[in-house]
């Protein structure tokens, strides 16, 4: 690309209000400087408030999408987010393979902020079987995790389970965000599993305000650091403190 910009291709949905999906993974990418390219999986009809429906692609129109971008760009990175049916998930992990995909982040997507299902289960299970294995990074919250590990995660003996049990599913890495966690310091803190062991990440927890997005804004953000040539535990630091700016300038607007 002109001036040696890299390429993220974000698979995701569509949300038309612009807090989450697609369109916040485009502005992520962009405020690191990266090109974004996309690829919509579903259409939802949503806004801050509410899911009132969504219109899923097929495997063959999601995979459409992708296989133009891989033929014409150097796809340096790839964030995906929500993959509504079994069917799409397979196209996904299929393309990704042939075109030997790299810096994979995987968002496991499954329910709205309103608290809407996003995804079906056979979906879900197809994402651990398919594309886990060949993640470079699966972030999920404290509920996704609870989904995924099938433990309900009350305090960190129990998060280090969970972990345990989804990289043994096939992920390599998991970051486990733990903004569902209250701390006394009152700190959010987010957990990153890796053969290394774990990482620990911290910023001061912002409250008063709700953010929509922010799993997108941090998976996107390590996608695009990831790119641009950090190792990992880099660019998940990188993304957490660009997340905790955008949420306290947030707050401050409203203010």
């Amino acid at each position: 690309m002109k001036n040696g910009q890299k390429v993220c291709l974000t698979i995701a949905g569509l949300d038309p209000s612009g807090g989450a999906g697609i369109v916040a993974d485009i502005r992520t990418f962009e405020k690191f400087g990266c090109r974004a390219a996309a690829a919509i999986t579903s259409i939802t009809f949503q806004n801050s408030e509410k899911v009132y429906g969504s219109s899923h692609l097929t495997g063959v129109q999601v995979r459409s999408q992708i296989e133009p971008v891989f033929e014409a760009l150097d796809v340096a990175a790839v964030k995906i987010g929500m993959l509504p049916t079994a069917e799409v998930v397979g196209s996904v992990t299929s393309t990704l393979r042939s075109f030997k995909a790299r810096n994979i982040v995987i968002d496991p997507v499954m329910t709205a902020s309103s608290g809407s299902e996003l995804i079906e289960q056979d979906a879900a299970d197809a994402i651990v079987k398919e594309l886990f294995p060949i993640a470079t990074l699966v972030t999920p919250n404290v509920p996704e995790a609870e989904r995924l590990s099938d433990i309900s995660i009350v305090d960190q003996a129990a998060l280090r389970e969970a972990a345990a049990v989804i990289r043994r599913a096939g992920a390599t890495n998991v970051l486990i965000k733990g903004g569902h966690f209250e701390t006394e310091a009152n700190q959010a803190r987010d957990f990153l599993f890796t053969d290394n062991g774990l990482e620990i990440y911290e910023a001061p927890r912002v409250t008063g305000v709700s953010v929509r997005g922010t799993g997108c804004m941090l998976s996107s953000a390590i996608a695009a650091n990831l790119a641009l040539g950090h190792d990992l535990s880099t660019a998940v630091s990188i993304a957490k403190n660009y997340l905790h700016g955008v949420i306290s300038a947030t707050r401050v607007d409203h203010e």
